[in-house]
């Protein structure tokens, strides 16, 4: 599965003061990072490995090197494609690999930097926080190459409204890391020296919260995704007593409390 020729994705994990961080890395550098099917499998199957160590408190997606996050879906292996079957199960992997971070228990992180285009804009788009350095380039432009943008780009108009959207999709022209932050597809845009800090920052900011919490919020954010008003403050009202199984809301509140008394005792 670890072929060097056509990419390869590593995982460094991280012990950090919160927990474990696992730092997901798509290494197909000469190729500014794009998916073939061999990356994509890789992929997926770090990112489940990953999703199923409780230990984790978060991930962090990138792409290898400072030219791309992800330059797109490889368009040499599309342009061999000769079905639709065959065009299916490609685009299938793609939207395995987008699933798969929209399915990790824990908060991923989107490092952005470089070129993240098509398929590589929508993996962005699966994360849950984007940071992308002041010089990384988006685009969508499949429509220039014959095809429509799919699968994990129905995303966008939760993100980027319904407008922003059909710019991007119909016009298929590159934006830049400013208009991201300010079309709201990205959270924050810092220096590409700063790219990490920004990371570790939020990774900071993550471990301050109980980890059962989190993976509550997350779960509850994708059951928001789908559920209509009514259904979606039900599950809220089941997630807030799932979270009352263990003994972490008590910990968290007394610790809490134990902290406001010290504060009025010390004036």
């Amino acid at each position: 599965m670890r072929d060097q020729a056509s990419g390869t994705v590593g995982v460094r994990r991280e012990e950090r003061a919160g927990g474990i961080v696992a730092h997901v890395t798509i290494d197909n550098a000469r190729k500014l990072n794009a998916l073939n099917s061999a990356v994509m499998t890789e992929f997926v199957a770090a990112i489940e490995q990953v999703s199923a160590d409780d230990g984790v408190r978060a991930v962090v997606v990138t792409g290898a090197g400072a030219k791309a996050f992800v330059g797109g879906a490889d368009i040499g292996e599309m342009a061999a494609i000769t079905s639709p079957a065959e065009a299916r199960a490609f685009i299938t992997r793609v939207h395995r690999c987008c699933n798969a971070v929209r399915d990790c228990p824990a908060p991923v992180i989107a490092r952005i930097q470089g070129f993240t285009f098509g398929a590589g804009l929508e993996l962005a788009a699966a994360c849950d926080l984007r940071v992308a350095a002041d010089s990384a380039l988006f685009g969508m432009p499949e429509v220039k190459l014959g095809i429509p943008s799919v699968v994990e780009a129905a995303l966008l108009p939760m993100l980027v409204g319904w407008g922003r959207t059909r710019e991007m999709l119909l016009l298929g022209e590159n934006f830049t890391a400013a208009q991201a932050l300010e079309w709201k597809f990205v959270e924050r845009v810092v220096p590409a020296a700063q790219l990490d800090a920004a990371v570790d920052d939020w990774l900071d900011k993550l471990a301050t919260s109980t980890p059962l919490a989190v993976r509550l919020q997350k779960r509850l954010i994708r059951q928001w995704e789908d559920l209509p008003l009514r259904k979606a403050v039900a599950a809220g009202i089941d997630t807030f007593a799932e979270a009352f199984t263990t003994t972490e809301p008590a910990t968290a509140m007394a610790a809490f409390l134990a902290h406001q008394r010290a504060r009025k005792a010390g004036k």
